[in-house]
């Protein structure tokens, strides 16, 4: 029959336990030594079990080993859990998040009053110089290693628009909005979707404060992209509309507006839209000649726009119709651009999966693996997760094992 727990084995492969005898030997070294108790032993045919497609529950002692062996509760390796049964450290857990939680409000939610001070006008080219360069170090960098440096500057903006005057002030609310959506990107690769969502807020109360159309336009396709993350077409669709309606917007934003919208029509199987949404973009795009320093992706990326594209129509279960885009689209990708190609080619590997190419599917992860185990993007090992799951009908077989192995250092630290 197979394996039929795939958690389970992936775990055992990511330990380095190659066979399930192996696994068996090495957990009760492990929980002799963790529990004290020399007679503790799991045997192979028990783990031969829990790999099968019934596995059970283990004693709770051995669930306390698994984790500690692992790195993952029962629960998180294939076993159902008993009625009742509560993580024992779920209350730390809960803890954490609201830790976290507090961290990331800091920034956003100074009180006040903060005590005057002169600011120069200078200082809005100094941060938007800065702006530049972390964009830069993101597409190198990924997002764990800038949100504290990006989100303390944030804090420092808002402190002198408070006592910033005129001109001034509307400037650094711009350029502030500028760098709430940056912090807010930085959450959504980094996969705290609540975190993202608070700051996209924050850019929207921003750009509604600086009276600027096109931040407006802006915050509100950042939201939409925060939707899209959580699989909410109808409201990607809601905010991109909302923003598109007004007729002042550089082509720039109508471009954004336009693209993720695309992206909401595909969550909702809509090709056609999909392809009469991008179309239009396309038409703007040579329009595209505004000074604004944010929101440039579309002109700094090759083939930006067949990127959504192809990317919607991996999402529309397109397979054909999105490996050929990708073969396309995926060799005009800079050098800088690191954490975009291994999303790219994490998806470019799906689609060929999906047209029943597993020996090529896997060949393209293996560079999207690399990229993925330096940058520690979330978004890359979401969609790693979803060649994964492409992937199942090899499971057994060779090609479905390389792909195991493959990602076992990546899912590891996930």
């Amino acid at each position: 029959m197979g394996h039929r727990n795939d958690a389970l084995r992936a775990a055992r492969l990511r330990a380095g336990w190659r066979s399930m005898e192996s696994a068996a030997e090495a957990l009760s070294l492990h929980g002799r030594q963790f529990l004290d108790d020399a007679s503790y032993a799991v045997s192979s045919r028990t783990w031969r079990r829990w790999e099968g497609p019934k596995p059970g529950w283990p004693p709770e002692e051995t669930a306390i080993v698994l984790h500690d062996a692992l790195g993952r509760w029962p629960q998180e390796l294939g076993f159902t859990a008993p009625a009742g049964w509560i993580r024992p450290e779920a209350d730390q857990e809960e803890d954490v998040k609201r830790r976290t939680f507090i961290s990331v409000t800091a920034a956003a939610l100074v009180p006040g009053p903060t005590p005057s001070q002169y600011v120069d006008p200078a200082l809005i080219d100094y941060f938007q110089q800065q702006l530049e360069g972390h964009y830069r170090a993101d597409m190198f960098l990924g997002p764990h290693d800038l949100i504290g440096t990006v989100s303390a500057q944030y804090q420092l903006i808002d402190k002198l628009v408070r006592s910033a005057k005129g001109e001034t002030r509307r400037g650094l609310l711009r350029v502030g909005a500028a760098y709430s959506a940056l912090v807010g990107w930085l959450y959504q690769d980094a996969g705290d979707l609540g975190a993202a969502a608070f700051w996209r807020g924050v850019t929207q109360e921003i750009a509604a404060r600086s009276r600027d159309p096109h931040l407006v336009g802006y915050s509100l396709v950042n939201l939409a992209q925060v939707r899209t993350d959580l699989g909410d077409g109808h409201g990607v669709v809601d905010l991109c509309e909302a923003a598109l309606d007004d007729n002042r917007l550089f082509p720039k934003v109508r471009v954004m507006a336009l693209q993720q919208q695309a992206h909401g029509a595909s969550l909702t199987g809509d090709r056609t839209t999909v392809d009469r949404l991008i179309d239009t973009a396309d038409g703007l795009l040579a329009r595209v000649d505004d000074d604004l320093p944010w929101g440039n992706a579309c002109r700094r990326t090759p083939g930006y726009l067949e990127v959504q594209r192809a990317t919607c129509y991996g999402r529309l279960g397109l397979g054909r119709e999105a490996e050929q885009l990708w073969s396309q689209v995926i060799n005009a990708v800079p050098a800088t651009a690191r954490r975009d190609r291994g999303v790219y080619l994490a998806r470019h590997a799906t689609a060929a999966a999906h047209t029943q190419e597993p020996e090529q599917a896997v060949e393209i992860a293996r560079a999207a693996v690399e990229i993925a185990a330096e940058t520690r993007s979330a978004r890359m090992l979401r969609e790693l997760a979803t060649l994964e799951r492409a992937m199942r009908p090899w499971h057994d077989a060779p090609v479905g094992r390389d792909l195991a192995e493959l990602l076992a250092p990546v899912n590891e630290g996930s």
